[in-house]
């Protein structure tokens, strides 16, 4: 169970709101249609993802992985290793990152969660941020999925914060991520949890 309080937020909504009207807009304007750019991607993308894991426009060796990245974390373009000396532009790192957050979370969850796509969008939006962390897999067969696919939406927000150890032990900053955010970013949880009705 969640350490904080969850609660729905003014930003959490307006996050929601800008990314189905993103969505909508990247549609040709039809609510309808299944846009390019779905709005849990965008949600999960700019304002879970980013905000996070930060943003690196020249190649950079990570000791721990023993591999060079760039952007926001990416350790592959084009199919190949990152290379040394590689820079991208925001723009290209953006464009990059939403590619493969639809194709590597959101693909797969939809077709791995029952009902996924007809999930409120901040629960969407909480579930592919987690799995960009820590997993499609342990998305998958998770305890906030089990609850989501029966519409226990808050129940799957607030089990989805116990996704907040490494190494065994709590770590702050996954607290953070995972519940209410902080000043400048938001939390999964608290997205989760705005869009859905009282």
């Amino acid at each position: 169970m969640p350490i904080n309080k969850i609660v729905a937020t003014k930003r959490g909504k307006s996050a929601i709101a800008a990314a189905v009207l993103a969505a909508v807009l990247a549609g040709g304007g039809s609510y309808f249609k299944e846009p390019e750019r779905p709005a849990a991607v965008i949600l999960a993308t700019d304002t879970l993802i980013k905000p996070w894991e930060g943003l690196v426009l020249k190649s950079h060796w990570d000791p721990f992985a023993k591999i060079y990245d760039i952007c926001h974390g990416e350790t592959q373009i084009d199919g190949k290793p990152v290379p040394p000396g590689l820079t991208k532009t925001p723009a290209e790192c953006d464009a990059i990152l939403e590619a493969r957050v639809k194709r590597d979370y959101y693909e797969p969850l939809a077709k791995q969660i029952k009902g996924f796509t007809r999930f409120p969008v901040g629960v969407q939006a909480a579930m592919i941020s987690g799995a960009y962390n820590f997993g499609v897999s342990g998305m998958v067969n998770s305890t906030a999925a089990r609850l989501a696919v029966p519409g226990r939406y808050r129940e799957a927000c607030e089990a989805q914060t116990a996704w907040n150890k490494a190494g065994g032990h709590i770590v702050q900053g996954l607290v953070k991520r995972r519940e209410m955010g902080d000043a400048q970013r938001a939390g999964e949880a608290e997205i989760c949890v705005s869009g859905l009705s009282s």
